[in-house]
């Protein structure tokens, strides 16, 4: 029996990739033990791919879909393989690796580190986590194999997610840095950042053997010390809004809820505020209250349950007997 009898002994009839599961991207035909286990046939269904590596190089890649022969079909993949065959021994590798032609849809993805920016309202670095789906075609196997599969005998989608994290971080920075989106801006533009992340790696992304068919931002968050500080300075801003519209000034205001606060952690003891409220001209600084700021916060104090009707109504009157 000659060499080649003998290798084609040892292989089954047909070779194909039933049952792929879910996300994956590559598969090694094993058959029995770590050899490839065919020298007759080989079944590409619509969406697959199949490549040939003998001792670790590439030998072929096929991309068609159909029933392929090795005794009749006249194709550089299967010249490869059948002068491989003339040659065979038992301690030389061989593989065949199944791999998705088809588009590989709606991969989720997710910032494992926060992307660091500088507010430009703000002016402090914030730090934004994101989230989405990607999707991808393998354009290159025998790149993507060589770069990114390197001999697995399966690799899935998901696997991606950590090179694309890395690759598209910086980009989202270097845009968020230049397009000057403030804290509160940045819901509303992620479009535009991923449509811009996007286009900024995918040469490198092609160098990689495959295609970044489109890449979505869904939603984006926040670290809690960057919530904490943009809750400060909102409530700055709306305390300032009201001490206009109570036509107060922003001290005034600051001073009448500190004294307030004050009350509520002393178990409600209002006396201390009637008596800020008549302190002498002279313990004031940098003047008195007017009748009209002392009524206001009367009213207040009122309002936040800190004075009874009665007492209201009482202190009420003795301030407009000073008109």
């Amino acid at each position: 029996m000659g060499l080649l009898d003998a290798a084609k002994n040892q292989f089954r009839a047909v070779v194909t990739w039933q049952n792929p599961e879910e996300w994956e991207v590559f598969r090694k035909y094993t058959g029995s033990g770590d050899e490839v286990k065919n020298a007759s046939s080989l079944v590409l269904q619509p969406g697959q791919g199949c490549m040939f590596a003998y001792e670790g190089k590439i030998k072929g890649v096929f991309s068609e879909p159909g029933l392929y022969s090795l005794d009749t079909d006249n194709h550089p993949f299967f010249t490869n393989l059948k002068k491989v065959l003339n040659f065979f021994e038992s301690d030389h590798k061989t593989g065949l690796w199944f791999y998705r032609a088809a588009d590989i849809v709606n991969v989720r993805w997710g910032t494992r580190i926060p992307i660091t920016y500088n507010d430009p309202v703000y002016g402090f670095p914030v730090n934004l986590r994101a989230f989405g789906n990607f999707s991808i075609k393998i354009t290159q196997p025998e790149a993507f194999f060589t770069r990114i599969v390197a001999a697995k005998e399966a690799y899935y989608a998901y696997e991606l997610q950590e090179l694309l994290c890395s690759r598209i971080g910086q980009p989202i920075s270097h845009y968020l840095a230049n397009a000057r989106f403030s804290y509160a801006e940045v819901d509303s533009n992620l479009e535009k950042i991923a449509a811009d992340a996007k286009e900024q790696t995918e040469k490198e992304f092609a160098s990689f053997g495959f295609q970044l068919l489109d890449f979505r931002i869904e939603g984006a968050s926040f670290d809690e010390d960057t919530n904490k500080r943009i809750a400060g300075i909102s409530d700055v801003q709306a305390d300032a809004k009201a001490a206009k519209l109570a036509d107060v000034s922003f001290e005034k205001l600051q001073q009448m809820m500190a004294l307030r606060d004050a009350a509520r952690n002393k178990g409600g003891q209002a006396a201390q505020l009637i008596t800020a409220l008549n302190v002498s001209p002279l313990a004031q600084q940098p003047s008195a209250p007017s009748v009209k700021d002392r009524l206001k916060a009367l009213k207040e104090l009122f309002d936040d349950g800190l004075l009874d009707e009665d007492e209201y109504k009482q202190k009420k009157a003795d301030i407009m007997k000073e008109l």
